[in-house]
């Protein structure tokens, strides 16, 4: 799933970042790394951008960039 796809208070694992992203470097950079667990907080009302929680901070995203992101479902006792 990516992770475009998620809808607020919903989570997921980064599985991975697309090889051909253009920012692939930048999300890193910004802790969005295999293993991380991310959370939609909220989408605007035309679906771009949308903030998600990564560890303790809060990143905004655009759709484009959230589609390079490969992110598996997590269950909800593990949040």
């Amino acid at each position: 799933m990516r992770l475009s796809e998620i809808n607020p208070n919903q989570s997921g694992v980064v599985c991975k970042i697309d090889e051909r992203s253009k920012i692939r470097r930048r999300l890193q950079d910004l802790g969005i790394i295999s293993g991380t667990l991310i959370t939609c907080t909220a989408k605007s009302p035309l679906g771009d951008p949308s903030a998600y929680r990564i560890r303790q901070t809060i990143i905004a995203l655009r759709k484009q960039d959230a589609d390079h992101i490969i992110v598996c479902e997590v269950e909800p006792w593990t949040k």
